[in-house]
């Protein structure tokens, strides 16, 4: 459990620093600059108020974050960032959900906790991360107490990270590309490895290596997400080498196998297939060989219907 008096006072720190960042939005890479609370979007079309397109018990997550009662995951619609090969487009991209003022969204937080839940797991807050704040405020002071986890495709502002100190307890957050390029490309972000692995280091920086309780599950730390995608388009094996230079030799890793086509890969005829059982395996290998041994792989995905609709998370809101 959390110190809920000490997180308290980061919780309401970092609402004074994110106070009325919605009349111009620069909370992302993107420095939109739009007044979002008078009702403008930007980059993001997202409005003032988060929009939620599924909460839930996950179980689908890393062992140490899903454990066995599920992470209580908050799935937010609308994102920063354009993954021609987003497999949660239909609310990523098509923008699918539900507007959730601070209120209920501190409600949502609670009913996880009381249905036991290990932590409350934002994933893809980002855009959303000051409206998060106040309602994180409304929720401790209610009784949440169990960890936050900050679940993010990775195209942060540091500045937006430092102000989350304490506020967080576990960063979760995607390392996709290692070459711009392929970043501009497939997810129109051309400044993404900058921004990246700055805002990477500031997690790092604030919660260090991955702590684990008595019972395998995580208290507080950094998880680092590495997707495999086909041909090497990802560059793995560069920002394996940053994560033991410049983060630490102990990071844990999810290396995940699970690239399927969907959304617009099928406009990229090199992402038209899955990743291979040997580009996987080689990137394990190499994380081996370069002493990065903590955290998690993945068996060979198992083949997916070909009517699936680019989501694999389950439209659930019945949680109270």
């Amino acid at each position: 459990m959390i110190d809920v008096p000490a997180k308290l006072r980061h919780i309401k720190k970092a609402a004074g620093i994110l106070s009325g960042s919605m009349e111009r939005c620069v909370i992302c890479p993107r420095r939109c600059a739009v007044n979002r609370a008078g009702g403008k979007k930007g980059y993001c079309r997202a409005p003032s108020n988060p929009v939620v397109y599924s909460y839930m018990a996950h179980h689908g997550e890393e062992p140490a974050i899903s454990g066995s009662k599920g992470s209580g995951t908050i799935f937010f619609a609308h994102c920063n960032m354009r993954c021609v090969y987003c497999q949660n487009y239909y609310f990523s991209q098509l923008d699918n959900g539900e507007e959730a003022a601070p209120g209920r969204l501190a409600d949502m937080m609670l009913g996880l906790q009381r249905r036991g839940c290990h932590n409350i797991n934002l994933v893809s807050p980002t855009h959303f991360m000051p409206q998060i704040v106040t309602a994180l405020e409304y929720a401790v002071e209610k009784g949440l107490s169990i960890p936050i986890v900050y679940n993010t495709g990775g195209y942060e502002l540091p500045e937006m990270i430092r102000s989350l100190d304490g506020v967080v307890d576990i960063y979760m957050p995607d390392m996709r590309y290692s070459d711009n390029a392929m970043a501009k490309r497939y997810s129109d972000a051309a400044d993404y490895v900058e921004y990246n692995r700055a805002a990477v280091k500031e997690m790092q920086g604030q919660t260090g290596d991955l702590v684990l309780d008595g019972n395998g599950l995580a208290e507080r730390g950094l998880i680092i997400r590495l997707l495999a995608l086909p041909g090497g388009i990802s560059g793995i094996k560069e920002s394996l080498l940053f994560i033991r230079d410049h983060l630490s030799p102990n990071a844990y890793l999810s290396i995940m196998s699970q690239y399927y086509p969907t959304f617009r890969s099928h406009e990229y005829r090199e992402l038209s297939g899955p990743v291979t059982a040997a580009e996987y395996e080689n990137i394990v290998d190499e994380a081996k060989k370069i002493g990065l041994n903590n955290g998690w792989v993945q068996e060979k995905p198992a083949k997916f219907d070909p009517r699936f609709r680019g989501t694999n998370i389950e439209r659930k809101t019945d949680i109270e």
